[in-house]
């Protein structure tokens, strides 16, 4: 499909339509009564949020970092950008890559919205000596035990950025959105299907999809650690099939947008689809031609995305 130096194929040697096939994978019995029990303890914590003002560069927007408590008393941090002298129309929960997140952003969907950036445990304003803040190592931390594994925090975590938001902005309630791309993406589709305060969500190249397939298919993302860990320890496989986005994916009734790329080195295709091949309902799929990739299309590839974002997330608030 592109020109390439990687050792592997991107496209894990799957047409388009091979890749539209893919379905979940069996769900381990319990898996509903997990993650159930998992928010309801979670929505029960405190979140004691904290915000801090900070000097921000948009002469439209307010900046903020804000601490609240999570999962396993671990205190958390994000960011948090709100319109100067308006009142939010919407609030979103924006998830990051596995690059970590050292900034907010300031090109919301909707213009007026109130967002929070919420950094995963190990990561940014979450930093712990306890978890590593490199991806490769990040996603290994405590994945011999189901529950103890970080990406059961991570998620939670998300659900505590929501109720620190919705403390914060108790009119947006009717309007709360998620978006989360690549590790945030898979985030997102292990959260959804448990928190019905989130009206719409959008998932881009979603990891953590289809761990048997993941673990066949080479990468240079966090996938890769995984697949490497797997071939010494097999038996993970047993606590990877409870953080399966795409057996999440099928209990989510909140409208998402998923966009999955055909194309992509650090999180196999087969995993992106195999989550949004299994979302329902009202859902929608953008397909893309590459992630975590450029090539001579990406801009117009983003741009368009760009218009389908906004379509979908408008009736947040005013543009």
């Amino acid at each position: 499909m592109f020109k390439h130096d990687f050792d592997f194929d991107p496209a894990n040697e799957y047409t388009e339509e091979q890749l539209l096939a893919i379905r979940p994978p069996d769900t381990p019995e319990g898996f509903d009564a997990f993650w159930e029990e998992t928010f309801d303890r979670n929505l029960k914590i405190p979140v004691n949020v904290e915000r801090r003002p900070v000097e921000s560069p948009d002469p439209e927007k307010e900046l903020s970092q804000v601490f609240f408590d999570t999962w396993d008393g671990y205190r958390a941090g994000a960011w948090l950008v709100t319109p100067k002298n308006r009142t939010p129309s919407c609030g979103f929960v924006e998830s990051h890559g596995y690059s970590g997140r050292d900034a907010a952003e300031f090109d919301p969907f909707v213009s007026d919205a109130a967002v929070i950036f919420p950094c995963a445990q190990g990561f940014g304003l979450s930093s712990s000596e306890e978890v590593p803040g490199l991806a490769a190592n990040h996603v290994l931390h405590c994945i011999e035990n189901r529950d103890a594994y970080i990406i059961r925090g991570c998620v939670a975590g998300i659900w505590s950025a929501a109720t620190a938001l919705l403390e914060m902005y108790p009119a947006i309630e009717d309007r709360l959105y998620f978006s989360g791309s690549s590790f945030g993406g898979g985030l997102g589709a292990l959260a959804l299907p448990w928190d019905n305060r989130f009206r719409k969500g959008y998932l881009k190249v979603p990891t953590f999809g289809h761990h048997p397939h993941r673990l066949k298919c080479p990468s240079v993302g966090s996938a890769e650690s995984v697949r490497s860990y797997h071939v010494e320890h097999p038996e993970v496989l047993d606590v990877l099939r409870w953080y399966d986005a795409a057996t999440a994916a099928t209990r989510i009734r909140t409208p998402v947008l998923g966009a999955p790329a055909l194309f992509d080195p650090a999180v196999p295709p087969r995993g992106q689809f195999a989550v949004t091949n299994a979302l329902e309902g009202d859902s929608e799929v953008h397909i893309l031609k590459a992630g975590h990739f450029e090539w001579e299309g990406t801009p117009e590839e983003e741009r368009r995305l760009g218009e389908k974002l906004e379509a979908w997330f408008r009736e947040g608030g005013r543009q």
